[in-house]
């Protein structure tokens, strides 16, 4: 199994990085939440306890971790020590300029390369 514990859906992955995350098992998505710039330390270590266990529950083989920095660190932290290979996802950034009517317009695509292993 693996885990993508981030805000971007699986579903609107590109197929290099669906194909590359399956060689992991049956992709399942947990969303990264949303933390408060208000929250304690205390509030998102236990953010960070109630997260990894409910990752822990799918047995996963791999957890996809990107998000908050904090939170992100904490879970990392935890999955590691139960021996969870945890990753990021590496990208190529392209930016895209288009010109129309004397405005332009700038987009950002990040182009899947890899997993890299925390």
């Amino acid at each position: 199994m693996f885990i993508n514990f981030t805000n971007h859906p699986s579903a609107n992955w590109d197929p290099k990085q669906k194909k590359e995350a399956q060689t992991y098992g049956e992709i399942q998505d947990v969303p990264f939440p949303i933390v408060p710039p208000a929250a304690s330390q205390a509030e998102v270590h236990q953010i960070a306890r109630d997260y990894t266990a409910k990752i822990l529950s799918y047995h996963p083989d791999a957890v996809l971790c990107q998000g908050e920095f904090t939170l992100a660190f904490q879970v990392i932290t935890l999955l590691k020590k139960e021996k969870i290979k945890v990753l990021a996802a590496t990208s190529e950034r392209r930016a895209v300029e288009i010109c129309e009517n004397g405005i332009t317009k700038r987009s950002l695509i990040f182009a899947f390369e890899q997993f890299r292993e925390y």
